[in-house]
């Protein structure tokens, strides 16, 4: 891998624009993966914010979902954020009838845990390996992580409020997942952090 990873952007459904500028300014290529044979050249994946079960549906309906399985659980490095979180699970809670993951953090998360569109919040959460204080996080029909296997670790919980507690961050080896939008704030240290694990990866 040269100094500058290419990191791909699950273009399916969801604010994928936003991921492919927060990458860029983290010092990474980006480029956007749609086909299987795509994700052949990129040294790691996000899985954006949108709906997940219209991503889900989307994935199978463009053949990718058993090729990003595959690849993740190969190793390839991936960050999903809210709707990404979900894709990321083992487990998911409240999905609709027969709803599907990519999996490989195994964690069980909840769907639209923290309420409707017009619950949506902000709220600060320390992340464990993101210096600068608390980050700004920006809620949407956002899930939370029910609970975390062995092989996962809580990065972030909400710190105050009726919610807190909840683990809203979650890294299990090169996987990576936030329950909220790090991409719609115009701070870059959740997608640098992610930059570095796609670097360390190599």
């Amino acid at each position: 891998m040269s100094a500058t990873p290419t990191i791909g952007v699950l273009a399916l459904q969801g604010d994928v624009r936003e991921h492919t500028h927060a990458l860029e300014r983290s010092g990474a290529r980006v480029v956007t993966v749609r086909r299987p044979t795509e994700l052949d050249t990129v040294d790691g994946l996000v899985v954006p914010g949108g709906e997940s079960t219209t991503m889900w549906k989307l994935a199978e309906a463009f053949e990718v979902l058993e090729p990003l399985r595959k690849h993740i659980a190969s190793g390839m490095p991936a960050y999903g954020s809210c709707a990404g979180m979900i894709m990321l699970a083992d487990r998911i809670e409240d999905g609709v009838q027969g709803q599907k993951t990519i999996g490989g953090i195994d964690m069980t998360v909840r769907r639209n845990a923290f309420g409707r569109q017009v619950d949506s919040f902000e709220a600060g959460v320390t992340v464990t390996g993101v210096d600068g204080g608390p980050f700004d996080a920006v809620f949407i029909r956002a899930p939370w992580v029910e609970s975390v296997g062995a092989g996962a670790h809580a990065l972030g919980h909400v710190a105050t409020g009726e919610r807190a507690g909840r683990i809203v961050a979650v890294r299990q080896g090169a996987l990576l997942a936030t329950s909220f939008h790090p991409e719609l704030t115009g701070d870059t240290r959740i997608h640098r952090l992610f930059v570095d694990m796609v670097k360390g990866h190599a």
